[in-house]
């Protein structure tokens, strides 16, 4: 089967369409044909060797693969494998691990949920990963409530789209910080208040009950907004100084009660049933930026890195 590779850590240049062995789902497995399958942020960070003390600080295990959540059909069952049925319209993520980028992939039906009906397998592909992020963001972890203030930092991105539309179907006052071109983008998903980011920093804003972090930066100046309870949840961090955001974070849930959550997602059929309920109620509808051929896979992850996406780069694998 075709799928993303590359043979070592470096720019977007070093992926490329290669060929593995098509799997064979083992018991209890589902064989799920991509359709398309999205470039999220972690997986740049691991292609480009910027996280090596988890994706392997050597060579070794090269070639590695690419993708962690992925829209297609059902194509084979595993022995003893229950749930979806062969030809199943289904969506996904693989977990804590890469190769969704792929002709193929098999999993677990805990990892799978039916994809909403009359959504289109492409567009499908770009929410699992940033969906089910943003339910555990503001539902299960800022728990947030009808009438509260909700500042959204990146806004017009994958995750803060979702967010933004999300946070306005649960009842919050939502303001959106985004780039000036995205404005009308993220008025259009919901948000009471649009902000330029360039030209709005934390002095200018008031207070909120609830900060979603998807920047990764000036979490101090952030969280200084928050009400007395209030709820900043960061999903996103300063590579370049890991050791001294994530120390904060850590820091910020021992002392005082304005936490800085921060969680690694790992969400399961539950979750992205959830998500799907969201779609079909209309409350939540994915933003595609741009849909690049397997075959283009180094120019979808050199897109995202270059900034300035609205929503999400999708890849067709199908």
């Amino acid at each position: 089967m075709r799928a993303a590779l590359y043979d070592r850590y470096g720019p977007p240049e070093v992926l490329y369409e290669g060929t593995l062995p098509k799997p064979v789902p083992g018991p209890g497995e589902v064989l799920v044909r991509v359709h398309a399958t999205s470039v999220n942020g972690g997986e740049v960070h691991v292609r480009a060797g910027r996280v090596r003390l988890v994706a392997g600080l050597t060579e070794r295990g090269f070639p590695k693969r690419t993708g962690v959540d992925f829209a297609g059909e059902v194509a084979a069952l595993g022995p003893g494998a229950s749930g979806p049925a062969v030809g199943d319209r289904v969506w996904g993520l693989l977990g804590r691990s890469f190769g969704s980028a792929a002709e193929f992939v098999a999993v677990r039906p805990r990892r799978l949920s039916r994809v909403p009906a009359g959504l289109d397998l492409a567009e499908a592909a770009a929410l699992p990963a940033v969906g089910t992020t943003a339910i555990t963001a503001l539902r299960d972890k800022a728990a947030l409530a009808a009438g509260e203030r909700l500042l959204v930092r990146g806004a017009a991105g994958g995750v803060g789209s979702v967010a933004v539309q999300l946070g306005k179907a649960m009842g919050a006052h939502v303001t959106a910080l985004a780039g000036a071109r995205n404005l009308d983008l993220v008025r259009d998903l919901g948000a009471d208040e649009a902000l330029d980011y360039a030209a709005t920093g934390p002095a200018d804003l008031g207070a909120f009950d609830v900060v979603l972090d998807t920047v990764g930066t000036a979490h101090p100046a952030y969280r200084r907004l928050l009400t007395p309870g209030g709820r900043m949840v960061a999903i996103a961090f300063d590579v370049k100084r890991a050791a001294a955001s994530l120390s904060y974070v850590a820091a910020s849930a021992v002392f005082g009660r304005r936490r800085v959550r921060f969680f690694s997602g790992n969400p399961t059929h539950r979750l992205l049933a959830d998500l799907a309920r969201y779609v079909e109620t209309g409350a939540i509808r994915p933003v595609v930026d741009t849909v690049f051929p397997l075959a283009e896979i180094a120019k979808a992850h050199r897109a995202l890195e270059s900034g300035g996406v609205r929503g999400k780069i999708v890849v067709r694998a199908g």
